[in-house]
């Protein structure tokens, strides 16, 4: 099955800059994330996680 998919991928010309821009797009979204995750706010990330904790949160209803 494999080798009926390569030879059509083997006739297509540039296509081998796909996996190359795929790559670069994965890496960069993934060190720009572990970039963003490391220098968050502590104390956001604290109030963040209390939120589900806290007993004085009203829940709005809109009655129409």
């Amino acid at each position: 099955m494999l080798k009926f998919i390569k030879h059509n991928m083997e006739t297509i010309l540039g296509i081998e800059i796909y996996p190359i821009i795929s790559l670069i797009i994965f890496f960069t979204f993934f060190v720009g994330l572990g970039i963003w995750v490391f220098t968050y706010k502590k104390d956001k990330i604290k109030e963040l996680s209390n939120i589900p904790l806290e007993d004085d949160c009203v829940i709005k209803s809109e009655k129409k």
